[in-house]
């Protein structure tokens, strides 16, 4: 694709990046084929090659956003499909966050647009704010229907029915391994999913122990900045990672750390791009590359520690590969391989590429959307009749719960599970 924007404009690091990623846009029209939006909406602007076009014309001309350009970049799930698919390498992810960034800086979004956005950001990091707008949704969920915007219905639909008290593993100190020591991990406890599940991190920190990890949830780390920096709030998401970067930095040079383990994908692949958030940071560059470098998903961890290998259970997994995992991260089978070793027969979904809907906040600030694309996940997961539904990462976990009667569960928790762990407390008693 050629681009023509001027000297000034490409001495912005920024738009550097961007002219980059145009050029190597062949306008091949192969992501349309992947695309969740263009799926269900049959819209060329709803697909990445359109996107691409509209943040060209808007980066280009060094202009406002408008309402067209806002309405399609909202649309995209960053569910990164056109990513996997793409045969010439453009990294859509840098420019539609880009574009995310610029929008925010130069379009006013009407009023409702800008109190749910400004709640989210406000709320969603934060574990005891969270906690308590759910217990507020719990309260709220009967009176749903006189909502006024479809938005806040879709919130009270998706909050949980009851509200998990907080976990004493999440809070900082070091695990110590229950078996010879073979690895020293700091754990990224996250920020939404110790509200909505604390038995992940728990599942999580049991089973790396049980496999010779000191684990080590250290004191300032917290949210990973995912959630803002796809709503285009560079500095709140910056100010996050700065945090987690300086914080895992430290514990490197001090204790030393093997991996820094992720177990919601969404997180993974934000903090695996750290990197590049902050290349041009002079204080923070190399320490961002350093954590980058270190961050690992929790079935890439596993894999490395060797999983033991378990009788077969007569249980029917159907695996659901979270975008952030399969796209983002480009991790496919190991999640599945894990499974399968520890004694769980593996089946997927038809369409595995495709979004549920889940995408951060993209279920709670397009609920049409999303709710189609559930829909069409839920059913195409039902299909395989599964005894469990399993998925690597928080979001995915919550929007295929609310739409089916299967137990859905973390993968980390059925391999604790399989090696000497609790029952996973959603599939009820044994």
């Amino acid at each position: 694709m050629q681009t023509t924007f001027t000297e000034a404009q490409l001495a912005d690091p920024a738009i550097a990046r961007a002219n980059e990623i145009l050029r190597t846009c062949v306008h091949c029209g192969f992501c349309t084929a992947t695309c969740p939006t263009y799926q269900v909406l049959g819209d060329e602007l709803d697909s990445p090659r359109g996107r691409i076009y509209l943040i060209k014309d808007m980066l280009e001309n060094d202009r406002p956003a408008d309402e067209k350009t806002v309405r399609h970049i909202d649309r995209c799930l960053s569910c990164l499909s056109c990513m996997t698919t793409c045969p010439s390498g453009v990294h859509y992810m840098h420019l539609i966050d880009h574009a995310r960034a610029h929008v925010e800086k130069t379009y006013r979004r009407p009023l409702m647009d800008r109190l749910l956005r400004g709640l989210l950001a406000r709320v969603l990091p934060y574990p005891g704010r969270l906690r308590l707008m759910l217990r507020g949704a719990v309260l709220a969920r009967p009176f749903a229907r006189l909502m006024p915007d479809a938005r806040l219905r879709a919130m009270l639909a998706l909050a949980p029915k009851r509200v998990p008290p907080a976990s004493d593993s999440d809070r900082p100190q070091v695990f110590a391994a229950t078996a010879a020591r073979r690895m020293r991990v700091a754990l990224l406890t996250g920020c939404a999913q110790k509200a909505l599940d604390p038995d992940i991190n728990e599942a999580t920190i049991r089973l790396l122990r049980r496999l010779g990890c000191e684990v080590v949830v250290a004191q300032g780390a917290g949210c990973c900045g995912a959630l803002t920096h796809h709503m285009g709030q560079e500095a709140r998401a910056h100010a996050s990672a700065a945090a987690n970067i300086r914080t895992w930095a430290a514990e490197y040079r001090g204790g030393g750390l093997d991996a820094i383990v992720i177990n919601t994908s969404g997180c993974g692949t934000t903090v695996k791009d750290y990197g590049h958030m902050f290349r041009t940071d002079p204080a923070l560059a190399a320490d961002a590359a350093l954590v980058a470098g270190l961050a690992a998903d929790v079935s890439e961890v596993l894999v490395r520690l060797g999983l033991p290998e378990g009788a077969p259970k007569g249980v029917r997994v159907a695996y659901h590969s979270a975008c952030s995992l399969q796209h983002g991260q480009q991790i496919r089978t190991a999640p599945k391989d894990l499974l399968k070793r520890a004694g769980f027969e593996v089946v997927e979904p038809a369409d595995s590429h495709l979004c549920c809907g889940s995408a951060g906040t993209y279920n709670l600030l397009q609920p049409e959307i999303s709710g189609q694309l559930k829909a069409r996940k839920v059913a195409t997961l039902e299909a395989r009749k599964p005894d469990i539904i399993a998925a690597g990462n928080i979001g995915c976990i919550t929007q295929i719960g609310s739409g089916t009667a299967v137990p859905v569960v973390h993968t980390v928790e059925l391999l604790d599970w399989a090696t000497g762990g609790p029952r996973p407390r959603a599939l009820g008693p044994g």
